[in-house]
C-alpha cells in the first residue's frame, strides 16, 4: 500500500507542473522564489511552494536553489 500512495504521490507531482516564465527576469533568488510561488499558488500547490521555498532556503548554492526550482516547475 505504502508503494502504491508514493507512486500515486510522484504522478501528482509530474502532472502538476505548471509553467513558470522564468527567461529574462530579474535572476536574485529572493524574486525567483517569490514568481515560483505565486505561480505554484494559482495552480493549487500551496504545500509544494511552502515545500520548494523551505527546500530553497535550505540549499548551499544558487544552481541547487535552481535545481530545485526546476522540480517544481516548467520553466520558461
Amino acid at each position: 500500500m505504502v508503494v502504491f500512495m508514493i507512486a500515486k504521490d510522484i504522478e501528482r507531482r509530474i502532472k502538476m507542473k505548471p509553467i513558470c516564465k522564468l527567461v529574462g527576469q530579474d535572476g536574485n533568488i529572493f524574486n525567483l522564489i517569490n514568481i515560483v510561488s505565486k505561480v505554484l499558488k494559482n495552480n493549487d500547490l500551496h504545500d509544494e511552494a511552502k515545500e520548494m521555498t523551505d527546500r530553497i532556503f535550505n540549499s548551499r548554492s544558487y544552481n541547487e536553489a535552481l535545481r530545485i526550482i526546476s522540480e517544481y516547475v516548467e520553466i520558461e
